[in-house]
């Protein structure tokens, strides 16, 4: 369910929004917000939940780790996209899960008129890491359906 509306997206949005998301703004064209929800410290696994502004996206990225490692979002509230680099995007809504491994050049951010969270899990593995690419382009973007 698309939701433009901040109020309305916060009755939706049961993990919260968080805080702005400072340290990875660089990496988002528009705002972006983290509430974290598990430690790695205490959980064994870090569990996150992500908060996009309507239009809000990651950059182009890839989760590496010499064994295992990856990503899975569990869409939580309002909608928005993910895509794979080369193959067409995919629409999401609360309920999916997209399972990212390793080595999987991505980027998943809200539709322009929906607010959008997901739950992120960071798949334990070795040396695991994050290396940041390029944005997505405002024309890649502005020309999703959906």
């Amino acid at each position: 369910m698309r939701i433009t509306d901040k109020q309305e997206f916060e009755k939706t949005n049961v993990f919260g929004t968080g805080t702005f998301n400072a340290a990875f703004a660089p990496y988002f064209i528009g705002n972006s917000y983290l509430n974290p929800l598990a430690s790695a410290d205490e959980a064994g696994v870090g569990l996150t939940n992500v908060t996009f502004e309507p239009g809000c996206r990651n950059n182009w990225h890839v989760h590496t780790a010499d064994k295992g490692g990856g990503q899975v979002l569990i869409c939580t509230a309002g909608e928005g996209w993910y895509q794979e680099w080369g193959k067409e995007p995919v629409s999401l809504e609360p309920g999916m899960v997209i399972v990212i491994p390793t080595g999987v050049k991505h980027w998943h951010g809200a539709k322009k008129d929906s607010w959008f969270s997901h739950i992120a899990y960071g798949v334990p593995g070795e040396n695991c890491g994050n290396d940041w690419l390029e944005p997505v382009a405002d024309e890649e973007y502005d020309a999703l359906e959906g």
